[in-house]
């Protein structure tokens, strides 16, 4: 099926609510730019170098995402355009994240990434970490950061009720920062979770972003 065909078919099995993101890092301006011919606006990247340079070549309204592990030195490479962060995992990184969005005057969306996979090759906070870091409180002075909600991966395995199991710790963790933290604050609202293979169980247990790559533009060539 075309990419144009994969889009619809994923798009119409969404409930309302639910905003999908183009997993497209390692596919080509090309294949980008059909998507965005179907009505794709939402691309998520996780290389700020393929970033930048796709940012450049197409269309200004797209709503550019960073998916994957941020160094803080790249943070001003996409500073200038990015909509939203998924890959908070430290004070350091979201100081970073701040100071880069005051010197473009703007505000950027940030994810805390949460950690409760049995992989030790994810990123993130664990539920201990993440709550002890919001406790602390020193994020409520960034201006120019906005903590949006919380991403997950969950781990690669065939084990639906593992998945599961992860997906449900994370709404559960969503829930409770919610109601401490951010209960006059609307804007927290984004449970970032589920991909090609997973993205209706995530969407099941309270996941209202999916990260779709394969599904949309097939297997990505390396």
């Amino acid at each position: 099926m075309s990419i144009k065909g994969n889009l619809t078919q994923i798009k119409e099995s969404l409930p309302e609510g639910v905003t999908l993101v183009a997993v497209s890092k390692f596919h080509p301006v090309e294949a980008l730019s059909q998507a965005y011919e179907a009505g794709q606006r939402v691309f998520g990247e996780s290389r700020a170098q393929e970033l930048k340079a796709k940012q450049a070549v197409l269309p200004t309204d797209i709503e550019w995402h960073f998916i994957g592990p941020l160094q803080s030195n790249k943070v001003k490479d996409i500073a200038a355009y990015i909509d939203t962060i998924h890959s908070i995992d430290s004070l350091k990184l979201l100081q970073e994240v701040n100071k880069q969005a005051i010197k473009y005057n703007r505000t950027i969306k940030v994810l805390l990434e949460i950690h409760v996979a049995e992989e030790e090759s994810k990123h993130g906070f664990s539920p201990e970490e993440v709550l002890a870091f919001l406790k602390e409180g020193e994020w409520k002075e960034l201006s120019n950061v906005q903590i949006c909600g919380l991403m997950e991966m969950a781990t690669f395995t065939n084990d639906e009720n593992q998945i599961r199991s992860e997906f449900r710790t994370l709404k559960q963790l969503f829930d409770t920062i919610q109601t401490t933290y951010f209960s006059t604050q609307p804007e927290f609202s984004t449970l970032s979770m589920g991909m090609s293979d997973d993205y209706p169980i995530a969407i099941e247990e309270g996941g209202n972003m999916i990260r779709v790559g394969s599904k949309i533009f097939g297997e990505r060539e390396y």
